[in-house]
Order: structure tokens, then C-alpha cells, then sequence
């Protein structure tokens, strides 16, 4: 399973926000982690409704990691970008091999599995010891 563009930055904005001991703005995140900052700009919004960033607006504004986010789950966070749906989609167009195949249960069952994997880490446990310092510093940030 590839993850989709917006839910590898949502990874990335996560770590680096969690490993941060302050406050960053879109603009640092974009030039840290070498993304375009309109795409860093919706995913950070996307971000904050699911509780991982909190956003504080103002002159003296920006992002920081909600310290509850550290126990959500890395397969959480892929659910919530990526969905539920299929790796394959069968029905559009409609697959003739549909009524005798048994792939798309091995693939939905390989997904499952992927997924399963990912329920077993949590965001703080990308950032524990001293891989924070290491990714601020991987990042561009003094440590």
C-alpha cells in the first residue's frame, strides 16, 4: 500500500511538531520538511480538526503538537487521510472476474494487516528518546 501525498506530510508535520519544544509556523514547517507551503497550509488545518495540532492565531501564532496526540495511533492517522477505501477498486469498471476472484479479499486482508501494524505505534513513540533531536535537527531546526 502507498500512503497518498497529504498523509506522508501529515506524518512528517507530526513528528516534527511533537519533537518541537515550542510553537512553528506553516512557513517553518514548508522549509524544514522541504514541502510547498500551500499544501503544508491544508494539511495542518486537517491536522487541527483531528486534534493532532492545536493552532493559535495572531502575530505571535502557529502550530503546536496537542500533547493528547501523542497517544493517537500512526494507523489512525493514515485512516483518517487515506479512508477505508479498497486498494483495488473492483466495481468501477465492473471486474468480470469479480464472481470467482479471491484477490480482493487477500488484498483487503494485506491492508488490514499493514493497518493493524501501524494501530500498534503511536505518534509519541515516533518522537521518544532521542530521535526528537534528531529529526529538529534532520529538519533544519537547532536543537
Amino acid at each position: 500500500m502507498k500512503l497518498n501525498r497529504s498523509t506522508d506530510m501529515a506524518l512528517r508535520i507530526a513528528m516534527l511538531t511533537a519533537a518541537s519544544p515550542g510553537r512553528t509556523t506553516v512557513d517553518e514547517l514548508a522549509v524544514q520538511l522541504a514541502l510547498p507551503r500551500n499544501h503544508v497550509a491544508k494539511v495542518v488545518q486537517r491536522l487541527q480538526r483531528l486534534g493532532v495540532l492545536v493552532t493559535i492565531r495572531g502575530r505571535a501564532g502557529g502550530v503546536v503538537f496537542a500533547e493528547e496526540a501523542t497517544a493517537l495511533t500512526v494507523g489512525a492517522m493514515v485512516r483518517a487521510f487515506e479512508g477505508d477505501d479498497e486498494v483495488v477498486d473492483c466495481d468501477r469498471p465492473a471486474c468480470p472476474l469479480l464472481p470467482a476472484c479471491r484477490l480482493r479479499g487477500e488484498l483487503r486482508r494485506a491492508q488490514d494487516a499493514f493497518l493493524d501494524v501501524l494501530d500498534q505505534v503511536r505518534l509519541g513513540d515516533l518522537v521518544a528518546g532521542s530521535a526528537g533531536p534528531v529529526l529538529l535537527a534532520l529538519g533544519g531546526r537547532p536543537v
